[in-house]
């Protein structure tokens, strides 16, 4: 087992602080993308479709991002088991506040014509590389450098960043849209919350200068140098031995993230455009839901390091399936209140599931080949879930004109989940030396 020294105690909070701000301005750049795929550039990368094929193209590319995702955990994962923790994570948010920097620069159609979507395309594929190859890095350097009754706390602190991103890229958007005319937020305005991923560079710089790869990643270099031939394909030896906590990983993930990326920006469009509620009113709620989710998030993590990690999963897999159906009854009502209960409950269950996911994923794998494993179970769900929720959302709702079908389809994924979780151990006690 590997624990952290008292005299290592202000290395960790360091590291837990660095982690929190780098993952909630990683995720920041990763959902403005879902805001503005929903709100502007529909009639901007795609002037010539009708209402709901624009959604439908603009959630499309916001589905490539989802696409490359696992391609990042599959090229970061084996640099994270070959070279460091640290250096993937720092590659990957450089990488990321790049190309959203970018994306705040990028001609639309009425400039370049066709150039225009599809360079938006390539920059969201750089976007989901990225992120699909942070996540590993910044979790595990959080869990493998907490003591073994810590580590399902420490990995919350990378968790919370997506919550945290999603308020900052909500508060963003209201700010960028509230204080100019529609035709200046239109034309410009947009822009900004892109241009604002500068400010990750110096949280990459912070992280390169100032932290230290995990005692468990360094433990195993010293291991390489005597045995130099332990894990000399990490990323083939997951593939090839760790199929099934890989595939039942990934479907850990199933039903947080539907109703996540329903929450987030399934129903933004669908209130915006089909309800008739206003734009700035949605995001507020959006805004408020997800502020619920962060402190959730650090508890469960908590209570994970004292009852299990499967107790606050199973929990919030079935109060998911519990409230799939209510979920769209309080949001149909095209009420702000109940619509705002209507997330907040599912982001609450959501959460139980997302807090102890750092590090439950990473402790079903062996630490040679923990990054690799870990990252492609979580980029797995992103392809087969995360990305195409909105997407499926938008097409259910248009094939069978009533909300209870995409409750049926949260239902499915929160079953999923449960089932995903019952074939899988408890892993809490599980040391994570190398």
């Amino acid at each position: 087992m590997v624990s952290v020294a008292p005299t290592e105690k202000k290395s960790l909070r360091r590291l837990m602080a660095a982690g929190l701000v780098g993952s909630s301005i990683e995720w920041y750049d990763f959902f403005i993308y879902a805001t503005a795929a929903a709100l502007v550039f529909p009639k901007l990368f795609f002037p010539e479709a009708t209402p709901i094929v624009g959604v439908l193209l603009s959630f499309s590319t916001f589905w490539a991002g989802f696409v490359a995702r696992p391609i990042g955990g599959l090229v970061f994962g084996h640099v994270g088991d070959k070279v460091g923790r640290k250096p993937a994570l720092v590659i990957c948010l450089a990488m990321m506040a790049a190309a959203t920097f970018l994306i705040g620069l990028l001609p639309t159609s009425s400039s370049i014509g066709v150039g225009a979507p599809l360079l938006l395309v390539l920059l969201r594929f750089l976007q989901g590389i990225a992120v699909g190859g942070q996540w590993g890095g910044v979790v595990l350097l959080l869990t493998e450098s907490a003591g073994e009754n810590r580590r399902g706390f420490a990995g919350t602190f990378g968790q919370a960043g997506v919550p945290i991103g999603v308020f900052l890229g909500n508060v963003a958007f209201i700010l960028a849209s509230t204080t100019m005319s529609a035709e200046a937020f239109a034309s410009w305005g947009w822009r900004v919350p892109f241009l604002a991923s500068a400010l990750l560079f110096p949280v990459v710089l912070f992280i390169q200068l100032k932290v230290e790869d995990s005692p468990v990643f360094r433990e195993m270099q010293q291991r390489r140098a005597t045995a130099p031939a332990v894990a000399h394909a990490p990323l083939r030896e997951a593939l090839r031995t760790h199929r099934k906590p890989i595939l039942l990983g990934a479907g850990l993930m199933f039903a947080s993230n539907a109703i996540f990326y329903v929450s987030i920006a399934g129903v933004l469009s669908y209130a915006t455009t089909t309800l008739g509620l206003a734009r700035d009113s949605v995001l507020i709620v959006s805004l408020l839901s997800s502020l619920i989710g962060i402190p959730v998030i650090l508890y469960a993590g908590h209570l994970s390091d004292r009852m299990g990690r499967r107790p606050l999963i199973i929990a919030g897999a079935v109060g998911l399936i519990v409230w799939a159906f209510p979920y769209f009854l309080l949001v149909d009502t095209a009420s702000l209140f109940l619509l705002f209960v209507a997330t907040a409950v599912g982001g609450v269950a959501s959460s139980l599931v997302y807090g102890p996911i750092a590090a439950y994923l990473g402790e079903l794998f062996e630490p040679h080949v923990r990054y690799s494993g870990a990252s492609l179970a979580y980029q797995l769900a992103s392809i087969l879930v995360s990305g195409g929720t909105p997407v499926i959302m938008t097409a259910l709702l248009g094939w069978t004109a009533t909300s209870m079908s995409v409750s049926a389809f949260l239902c499915l994924m929160g079953a999923v989940t449960l089932y995903s979780v019952l074939k899988l151990p408890e892993t809490r006690r599980v040391a994570t030396q190398g």
